[in-house]
């Protein structure tokens, strides 16, 4: 029999003895390897995303192994408060703490001779590593509250969603550890990089779940497929399995189409319109991101200066209103000409020191220079000494017309 031929018998049995579907190629590599590590007593490190069958890839480890015939021990490592953690996983004498009223066996010690998995290993807290990292060395530990060296034999699989390389760099887990736990590294990819196995899951989770409650099941509508590969699953097979068990339950349909299907999905955001108005248009022009690597930095900068020149606007606007002022209360005071007399509280602002409302006040010097202009916006703009653009803004917030 060839290697190839070897290989394909090899994945066949995996597959149907321990559940992992897929033909994909990141997954049938996967089982590849783990058929070569698990006869072996190598640590071994999963790594991948929630949901994409750690702890089943763990448990084919074991059931291929030699250890098969003994305790095979799950452990979260995450779900375990730090207080406890290093108790749980290597037992406590009594008396040790506050509340261990009997002496107990730790999980390593009840694994003896068989597997351990550590699950969400990036979660452990950095004390606890070092002792993990002595058992891996030598086998050695102690309880909690004892000074007895014990030894066990126990082969340690680990596995999280972390990027454990990231976490050494960052000084949150151990560089030794990780290069103990790293002998053989299995990635499982996630279920949006192989969409081309998801019909394949859809069917087997709706066909268990219908053999379970007694129903008919005549299969999943291509349509309907094709909704299920375009998702992007970010709970990957787990999210998949819970969306088809919950679907069949509650509709008890014997055929799944697009339109059942959809009652599930939640529903997506409208596209959003990224086309930019024309460069004539538009008060920035626009560039293509990939023309352009500073293209980012340019609307930043180019905001920023939109806002410095409408304070500078602003400011000259003020400048111009209080010399507007100060001219009309020498003329009111000196010459007391009709012009002025007959000017209403409505079209000149009334200053005084205990009220100054500058809103109001610059709103009804934009209306006294349009009435003195003929409605003039470019003459009425340059006696404010603003631009007609900020004329034109100003007119639109306060509502004039």
């Amino acid at each position: 029999m060839s290697n190839n031929e070897l290989n394909k018998d090899l994945i066949r049995l995996v597959r149907n003895k321990f559940g992992i579907i897929g033909n994909s190629t990141p997954i049938i590599e996967a089982i590849k390897k783990l058929a070569l590590a698990a006869p072996s007593d190598l640590t071994v490190l999963i790594t991948g995303e929630t949901g994409t069958g750690k702890e089943v890839f763990a448990n084919a480890l074991h059931g291929l192994s030699n250890r098969r015939k003994n305790q095979f021990i799950s452990v979260n490592c995450g779900a375990i408060p730090e207080t406890l953690l290093e108790s749980e996983l290597f037992g406590h004498e009594r008396g040790a703490f506050t509340g261990a009223t009997e002496q107990r066996k730790g999980y390593f010690e009840v694994a003896d001779k068989g597997t351990i998995f550590l699950d969400e290993i990036g979660e452990m807290p950095y004390g606890t590593q070092v002792k993990i990292l002595r058992v891996l060395e030598s086998g050695e530990f102690t309880r909690l509250g004892s000074t007895v060296l014990r030894k066990v034999d126990v082969r340690v699989i680990a596995a999280t969603n972390r990027e454990l390389s990231l976490e050494v760099e960052e000084g949150n887990f151990r560089r030794d550890l990780f290069f103990r736990l790293n002998s053989v590294h299995i990635i499982l990819p996630p279920l949006r990089s192989r969409p081309d196995d998801i019909p394949e899951l859809a069917e087997i989770f709706a066909k268990r779940t219908c053999e379970k409650h007694g129903l008919k099941f005549d299969g999943i509508a291509p349509d309907a497929l094709d909704i299920l590969k375009s998702l992007p699953w970010p709970g990957n097979i787990r999210e998949l399995k819970n969306l088809i068990e919950t679907l069949v339950t509650l509709e008890q349909e014997t055929y799944i189409d697009s339109h059942i299907l959809r009652k599930y999905i939640p529903k997506a955001l409208p596209p959003r319109d990224f086309s930019p108005l024309p460069n004539d248009k538009s008060i920035v022009s626009y560039q293509k991101p990939e023309d352009n690597p500073n293209f980012g930095l340019e609307i930043i900068f180019r905001t920023l200066l939109e806002m410095k020149y409408e304070m500078t606007d602003m400011k000259r606007m003020l400048h111009t209103i209080s010399q507007e002022i100060e001219s009309l209360k020498v003329d009111v005071l000196n010459e007391h000409t009709t012009t002025y007399q007959t000017i209403s509280n409505e079209e000149l602002p009334i200053i005084s020191d205990e009220n100054i409302n500058l809103i109001e006040l610059e709103k009804k010097m934009i209306i006294y220079a349009l009435k003195k202009n003929d409605d003039n916006r470019r003459h009425a703009a340059s006696e404010l000494g603003i631009s007609e653009r900020t004329l034109y803004r100003k007119l639109i917030e306060y509502g004039i017309n």
